[in-house]
C-alpha cells in the first residue's frame, strides 16, 4: 500500500534508539523529512546522519524534553528548517523502572508533561497543515498490571496519556487534526528493557516468550509500520483511537 507519505515533515521525540528509530527510519522510507531529538547528542547526530543516507532531509539537537522552554523553542525552530510540520510522535519516556518517588517525578515531566508541551509546541504548525496527525507513544501497561514488573509509575501515566490521546482527540477534530495512540507489547531491542532481562532474568523472560500467543516479542518495525499507518491518509477517518501492537499477549475485550 502505498501511503502517500511522501513530502510530508514529520518530528519525533526519543527518535534515535529502539522504537522511535524504527519510527523515524520508516517515515524516512516514506519520503518523510524528519527533525528527531533525544538526550544523547552524539545518537542524535549518528541518526540525523542516517536518516539523510535515505535521502531525505533530517535534523534534529539534543534536547532535555522535562525543560518544556527549551524543547519548545527546538520544536519551533525544527519546523522553521523543515517548512512546517504535519506528523507529530511523542514517543519520548522517562521509562522510570519502579515506584519511588523520583520515578513519579520523571515519569511526570517527561511522559506527561513533556508530551503535553510536545503537542502545544507543535499545535501552531500542524494548524497550518492540510493533514496533521498526531500519533502518542503508550503501552500496553496502560491497561493491564503485571505483577511481574515494578511498573507502577510507568503504567499509571502512560494510562493518563491514553486519556489526554482521546481529549485530545475530540477537541482538535474540528481543525482537521487527528490524534491516536499507539501501544506496544514487549518489544524487543538488544540494548532495551527486554534485552537487559533477557541477558540478566532468562527465566523471566521466556515465560514471557511462552504468554505471548505468537511465541515471540514484536519488533520495533511493527510498532514502527503501525504509527505510519495512523500518521497516514490511509487512515483518514481514524482518531481518538488506541491501536494495541502486543502479538495478543493482553487479555482484556477492546469495545
Amino acid at each position: 500500500m502505498n501511503l502517500e507519505l511522501a513530502g510530508k515533515r514529520a518530528l519525533v521525540t526519543g527518535g534515535t534508539r529502539g522504537i522511535g528509530r524504527a519510527i523515524v527510519e520508516q517515515l524516512a522510507d516514506e519520503g518523510v523529512s524528519i527533525a528527531v531529538c533525544a538526550r544523547d547528542p552524539g545518537q542524535v547526530r549518528e541518526t540525523v546522519a542516517a536518516l539523510k543516507t535515505r535521502g531525505v532531509t533530517a535534523t534534529g539537537a539534543a534536547v532535555n524534553i522535562a525543560d518544556g522552554p527549551a524543547l519548545k523553542a527546538w520544536i519551533a525552530a525544527a519546523a522553521a528548517e523543515l517548512g512546517g510540520l504535519d506528523i507529530l510522535v511523542p514517543n519520548a519516556s522517562a521509562m522510570a523502572p519502579a515506584a519511588s518517588d523520583e520515578d513519579w517525578r520523571q515519569s511526570f515531566a517527561v511522559d506527561i508533561m513533556g508530551t503535553v508541551d510536545t503537542v502545544n509546541g507543535a499545535l501552531p504548525f500542524l494548524e497550518r497543515s492540510a493533514a496533521a496527525s498526531i500519533v502518542i507513544i503508550a503501552t500496553v501497561s496502560a491497561v493491564e498490571t503485571s505483577a511481574a514488573f515494578g511498573v507502577e509509575a510507568y503504567g499509571s501515566l502512560k494510562a493518563a496519556l491514553l486519556h489526554y490521546s482521546k481529549s485530545l482527540a475530540n477537541a482538535l477534530a474540528p481543525k482537521g487534526i487527528r490524534v491516536n495512540a499507539v501501544s506496544p507489547g514487549s518489544i524487543y531491542v538488544k540494548d532495551g528493557f527486554w534485552g537487559k532481562i533477557e541477558r540478566d532474568q532468562p527465566k523471566m523472560f521466556d515465560d514471557v516468550l511462552r504468554a505471548n500467543p505468537l511465541g515471540r516479542m514484536g519488533r520495533p518495525a511493527e510498532i514502527a509500520n503501525a504509527v505510519a499507518f495512523l500518521a497516514s491518509t490511509k487512515s483518514s477517518f481514524t482518531t481518538g483511537t488506541n491501536l494495541t501492537v502486543d502479538g495478543g499477549i493482553t487479555a482484556r475485550v477492546q469495545y
